[in-house]
């Protein structure tokens, strides 16, 4: 897997948490769902985000192949 896929993966996954724990809890957990909203939007324009940090240093490599 790469960093990029983890990200994406990683990325769904918090959103589908979201929603459900906003179905059976509460609508605050929307604000999750939010926050990983405009986490992805700003990594698509500067190619970061707290989480690629996170999976390179678990190992995976990036896409190109370089483990940075």
């Amino acid at each position: 897997m790469t960093v990029e896929r983890a990200v994406r993966l990683m990325g769904g996954a918090m959103v589908l948490l979201s929603v459900a724990l906003a179905h059976f809890f509460s609508l605050y957990w929307l604000w999750l769902t939010v926050f990983v909203g405009l986490n992805l939007l700003q990594s698509a324009f500067t190619n970061w985000c707290p989480a690629m940090s996170i999976f390179r240093a678990m190992g995976l490599k990036d896409a190109g192949g370089k483990t940075n």
